[in-house]
């Protein structure tokens, strides 16, 4: 346990740089991105002036608005850009250390208040999502490694780089064409979380309104890692069933069954047991895209909202969130390869 504590206090350490290093690379590119907030925030007051000129009966045309030098530098210093770049991110990193991550251009609340209360949201999808992937993928990975060749292997193949080559969003749009309210089948709702009427249903009009909803993202969602951890695992296990210990146990006159599903298949599940550790970045399973697609308001369309709405302490924050639950995970991930294989040892 010593060199586990000493591998982990390392990977924490290491962390450090990597968290600061991805933080300086996000903040700096966004500094730089042409339409940021000051410009959204002029862009709007000349639209208003140019719809009060149209409103007064002016006919001269159009006429530039003139921003007041002391206003434009209230305005500066409001949204932070009176600092040069490396002064905003340590101000802005400072914050960070002491959890604050500022306060939203849009909803005008803390950002952490604008996060969390699309956590749940999220964790629900993201939850299912990952669950549902291991417990169809895993029992499809080793069928096909059993019936390698087969018409069935060959087929399902097909099905599998197909989905892998198609992103959860674009089949989740198919699906709405196809199957969402107003299509000719009109079998699902037309995206969101819930209905809008959802609290007035009863017990079990609640569940089934949820479940409802569920069906298509949660497909979206299983898409994406449908394909990687059924080939892992099918890969997996073929190279454990081509082992000596496997060949030995055929040897010895044990069954087929036993051979597989005790001694290969534990094996076999090693590489597949490394992504419990992203279990922690479950509240990101929700793709920006997909939760756009669905018009579910979780993690993931905050995130891209904000980043079309140039709401830069929001998308800060949801990097942080995200980058950290990734880091942690991939620390978590490495703890349990080496918690389920021997043969790893941490010197």
């Amino acid at each position: 346990m010593g060199g586990l504590a000493n591998y982990f206090t390392r990977r924490v350490l290491l962390l450090i740089p990597t968290f600061i290093g991805i933080t300086i690379l996000v903040f700096t590119i966004m500094q730089f991105v042409p339409g940021g907030p000051l410009e959204q925030e002029l862009l709007k007051l000349r639209a208003s002036a140019m719809m009060g000129g149209e409103a007064g009966g002016g006919s001269g045309g159009f006429q530039p608005v003139e921003i007041p030098s002391d206003a434009l530098e209230e305005m500066k210093k409001f949204y932070g850009l009176d600092k040069p770049v490396p002064m905003r991110y340590l101000s802005w990193f400072w914050d960070i250390l002491h959890f604050d991550l500022g306060t939203s251009y849009v909803y005008a609340e803390p950002v952490w208040d604008v996060i969390k209360v699309r956590f749940p949201i999220s964790i629900y999808f993201g939850l299912i999502g990952y669950v549902l992937a291991y417990s169809i993928c895993i029992p499809l990975g080793v069928f096909k490694a059993v019936k390698h060749g087969s018409p069935f292997d060959l087929t399902s193949s097909v099905i599998v780089f197909i989905g892998y080559s198609t992103p959860g969003w674009a089949v989740g749009a198919v699906l709405l064409v196809l199957l969402g309210g107003g299509s000719f089948w009109n079998v699902f709702p037309l995206g969101e979380f819930r209905s809008e009427y959802w609290a007035d249903l009863s017990f079990w009009a609640k569940i089934w309104d949820q479940v409802h909803h569920t069906i298509l993202p949660v497909f979206s969602y299983v898409v994406a890692s449908f394909a990687t951890l059924t080939i892992l695992m099918k890969n997996s296990l073929m190279e454990n069933l081509g082992q000596d210990y496997v060949r030995t146990a055929f040897a010895k006159g044990l069954p087929e069954k036993r051979v597989i599903f005790v001694h290969a298949l534990r094996n076999s599940l090693i590489p597949i047991a490394t992504g419990l550790g992203h279990i922690l970045s479950i509240v990101l399973a929700g793709s920006y895209l997909i939760e756009k697609v669905f018009n579910i308001d979780g993690f993931g369309l905050l995130g891209f909202n904000s980043i079309v709405r140039r709401d830069y302490p929001v998308v800060l924050g949801v990097l942080v969130i995200g980058a950290l639950l990734r880091l942690f995970g991939n620390i978590l991930s490495d703890v349990c390869y080496a918690l389920i294989d021997p043969r790893i040892r941490f010197k």
